[in-house]
């Protein structure tokens, strides 16, 4: 769009008379350079303006900024938070304050609440999905007296990244291909695509009965959510199903949210390797490559009716990974055909075996 250095110094060259000497070096070349250097500097950052203004170029705060004036925020990072089993030395409940702090794995943990059945929540210090990574032995930070027992049991909700660019980018485009108005599957979409921990949605108006609605979900993590985050979408969309519009369910709907089915998919193939190629290097990098696709495939989900897990698509990414000749005799769940989901199903990899 803008002219670079060389256009410049050309279209003013070529304002000058041929009989002036306009050599590289020459008194006229020299004078003209630094105005076009200038000039080209100066279109570069307005280009670069541009970039930042449209929301289909701009990145970071300034996509934030944009996205923000249409009433799309940009989903920050949150903390993952597990149950916690602490025991003394006779196996009682050991009691703890709020705020008591823990680690495990380079991680810090802190309790902020107790269950009725004696197990403590706590929250990840470290916001984001690293903090899902990990259960087992935590270690105080500070001595506690009589402690014997101290362990992370179950992930209660997930830690979510910040919401990156081309999510937030395409919530914002999408706001434009359709009219959400007064609960239509486009206004459901809308609007629980902003809640937070929702990744992906599936809208099934009257699927049983007048004024009913299912809504199926996935977290940001493109996985089945856990109870509590279900039950936590549920009570912002239609507290305890009753369609009294206390969420964000139109008057008369009632909504029920239920997590997408998980199918495990266990992947069985032949491999011809080269020479002096590594089984356990070459499996670990092809299982990389297929957890990349089955990503793919669950990213793309809201917008499917059904996924497909596709034997040439997992061959394909096989065959890239270095190390490896051949693949042939490929199936998924035992069956050496495509896979194809039902319409509430997500793929996730399973086991890996090489004849």
């Amino acid at each position: 769009m803008f002219e670079s250095y060389e256009e410049l110094m050309e279209r003013k060259l070529a304002m000058i008379s041929d009989k002036r000497d306009k050599r590289q070096g020459s008194l006229i070349f020299d004078a003209m350079g630094p105005n076009a250097a200038e000039s080209a500097a100066f279109y570069a950052d307005l280009e670069m303006l541009m970039d930042r203004t449209f929301a289909d170029t701009a990145a970071g705060e300034d996509l934030t900024r944009r996205c923000a004036e249409r009433g799309i925020w940009r989903k920050e990072a949150v903390k993952a938070t597990f149950y916690g089993v602490f025991l003394d030395q006779e196996d009682e409940n050991y009691p703890l304050k709020k705020g008591e702090r823990f680690y495990l794995e380079g991680l810090y943990y802190c309790v902020i609440g107790q269950e009725e059945d004696g197990r403590y929540l706590l929250e990840c210090e470290t916001p984001g999905e690293i903090g899902n990574s990990f259960l087992g032995e935590l270690l105080p930070v500070q001595h506690l007296e009589g402690l014997a027992t101290a362990a992370l049991t179950e992930l209660r909700t997930d830690g979510e990244d910040e919401e990156d660019d081309e999510v937030l980018r395409q919530r914002y485009l999408d706001s434009f291909t359709a009219d959400a108005f007064g609960g239509n599957v486009a206004d459901y979409r809308k609007k629980v695509m902003a809640l937070d921990g929702v990744g992906g949605v599936k809208v099934y108006p009257i699927w049983n009965g007048g004024g009913t609605v299912k809504l199926v979900v996935l977290d940001r993590g493109w996985r089945r959510p856990t109870e509590t985050e279900l039950e936590k979408i549920q009570t912002e969309v239609d507290p305890q199903q009753r369609g009294l519009g206390y969420g964000i369910a139109p008057i008369g709907h009632k909504v029920t949210v239920e997590a997408a089915t998980e199918k495990v998919c266990d992947i069985c193939a032949q491999l011809t390797l080269e020479e002096n190629a590594a089984l356990e290097t070459v499996v670990e990098k092809i299982g990389a490559a297929w957890e990349e696709y089955f990503l793919d495939l669950r990213k793309k989900w809201a917008e499917s009716e059904r996924l497909a897990v596709r034997i040439s698509y997992l061959e394909s990414a096989a065959l890239e990974v270095q190390g490896v000749v051949d693949i042939q005799n490929t199936t998924i769940c035992g069956q050496g055909q495509n896979l194809i989901l039902e319409e509430a199903e997500i793929p996730i990899l399973g086991e890996i075996e090489v004849v």
